[in-house]
């Protein structure tokens, strides 16, 4: 079956969804942080995952930066 392909002459390209993909990771948040955006998932319909997938995004493409003060 393998000697009726040909991929010798096939040109590769790159992903053009490439920047869609998602890596994996692990991140520890309070209950509180996770209950939210938990019920924020309920009120929109979207994973909670994928809220927080979003607001994430969002604070990256602004470049929002944390100030943070402590007393």
């Amino acid at each position: 079956m393998r000697d009726h392909y040909d991929f010798s002459k096939m040109k590769g390209r790159k992903n053009p969804y490439v920047k869609h993909l998602k890596k994996p990771v692990t991140i520890r948040l309070d209950t509180d942080t996770v209950n939210y955006f938990k019920s924020m998932s309920i009120k929109s319909g979207l994973p909670y995952q994928q809220l927080i997938n979003m607001y994430l995004r969002d604070c990256a493409s602004q470049n929002r930066e944390l100030h943070m003060q402590w007393s």
